[in-house]
């Protein structure tokens, strides 16, 4: 099949949860034999490849720079519109001339939309194009911003992302049944769908990632530590950080949780520097390498308050054998096991508790990491996972 893939930020480098799945999906794609080729757009240069993958040598890739960058006087203007501007930031006349000119140069069997941010030219994509149109929702982005809402409490700041989680719904809702076909992360996510009225074909397939590139190496292991790896450009990150450190940050520095605390990750705000205490909190930012940093330390805090779809950290984390405290809604659409490959917290007492039972008790994380590692080969090989995503292609040519 020829196969294109448009995404709202280039993939390279593969160093984040969006980047990773997009990447490990056009790698399984092109060892099946599939033709695959990526348009990206580009936000703000994002794309700093210091050594030029190799994927980019089996695939034909196209990259267009963006500005999405929005003045006051535009997010004013906003609120008496009925439009999203977090979707509408992502239109871009040159971008929709670029991808007219490649749909009337190419014939695909297959165009794939990563997430809603792209949705903006499905309509270009249409007539000119007869190609089937497959929808990823890597979330259902409105419900993310009604989360975010709930935990607030400041009254314009809840009002205001309540806004923003309507008018995005509304830009979903109005989608939905004008896809070839969806295909979600989660269970949840796929009934979700189906209550909004979704009848056109749909399929879930979990994350997938390629195992050989995760070798836990236990003697590099610094027990005990927690640490947090995640984009803080994306508010739900950022929200349940924020949450974990400003309740712990005392506990961890001065208490009864003796370890030391790492934070990394792409755009950490300047400010967090002033969580950082020497020899005790650490803050990161971006690592050079993530999966080296995650090795190198024993438990993953994930304390996500709000978000949807899967979280490809914690599957990463799974697969180096990591023992990770998560809230539920952070391990939503994996197959875990409380108590057994993962520990799910609610809430600050169950955080606490965990914490303590898991820098206190190094067989006891060692053996959720071996469980979590077991769980992610059975369920998320990237081989298994792209093989249905290409029997799902041909089931709607």
């Amino acid at each position: 099949m020829r196969i294109l893939i448009l995404t709202h930020r280039a993939p390279f480098p593969q160093n984040g949860g969006y980047p990773i799945v997009v990447g490990n999906t056009i790698k399984g794609l092109v060892s099946l034999g599939h033709d695959v080729s990526l348009i990206s757009l580009n936000v703000k240069k994002n794309s700093t490849i210091a050594e030029r993958d190799e994927l980019l040598d089996r695939i034909s890739y196209i990259e267009f720079d963006i500005d999405t960058r929005i003045s006051v006087i535009e997010a004013v203007s906003n609120l008496f519109t009925n439009n999203s501007y977090n979707i509408d930031k992502y239109y871009n006349a040159g971008f929709e001339k670029l991808l007219f000119r490649n749909l009337t140069d190419n014939k695909y069997d297959i165009i794939q939309l990563e997430g809603i941010f792209v949705a903006p030219y499905l309509e270009v994509i249409r007539r000119h194009s007869k190609a089937k149109v497959i929808f990823r929702a890597h979330n259902i982005e409105h419900q993310v911003w009604q989360k975010l809402a709930q935990q607030k409490s400041d009254p314009f700041k809840k009002w205001y992302l309540r806004l923003l989680a309507r008018r995005i719904k509304n830009y979903e809702l109005e989608l939905l049944n004008k896809f070839d076909a969806i295909v979600v992360f989660t269970e949840q996510d796929k009934s979700s769908m189906l209550s909004y009225g979704a009848k056109i074909p749909l399929r879930v397939l979990p994350i997938g990632i390629d195992l050989s590139l995760y070798k836990p190496d236990h003697s590099k292991v610094d027990f005990p530590s927690l640490f947090f790896l995640g984009s803080l450009d994306w508010l739900p990150n950022r929200e349940g950080i924020e949450w974990f450190i400003d309740n712990f940050h005392k506990d961890l520095t001065d208490g009864d949780l003796k370890a030391k605390f790492y934070v990394a990750g792409h755009n950490i705000p300047e400010q967090f520097d002033d969580y950082e205490v020497l020899g005790k909190v650490f803050i990161h930012g971006e690592v050079d390498d993530a999966l080296e940093f995650v090795n190198s330390k024993s438990i993953m805090i994930v304390p996500l308050l709000s978000g949807g779809g899967m979280r490809v950290k914690i599957v990463e984390g799974m697969a180096m054998e990591k023992c990770i405290i998560s809230t539920s809604l952070g391990a939503e659409g994996i197959n875990i096991e409380h108590g057994k490959n993962i520990i799910i917290a609610n809430n600050l007492d169950e955080f606490y508790n965990a914490v303590k039972k898991c820098i206190t008790d190094e067989h006891y994380c060692r053996e959720i990491g071996r469980n979590a590692r077991t769980l992610i080969e059975q369920q998320h090989d990237v081989n298994t996972i792209t093989r249905q995503l290409a029997d799902f292609y041909q089931s709607i040519i």
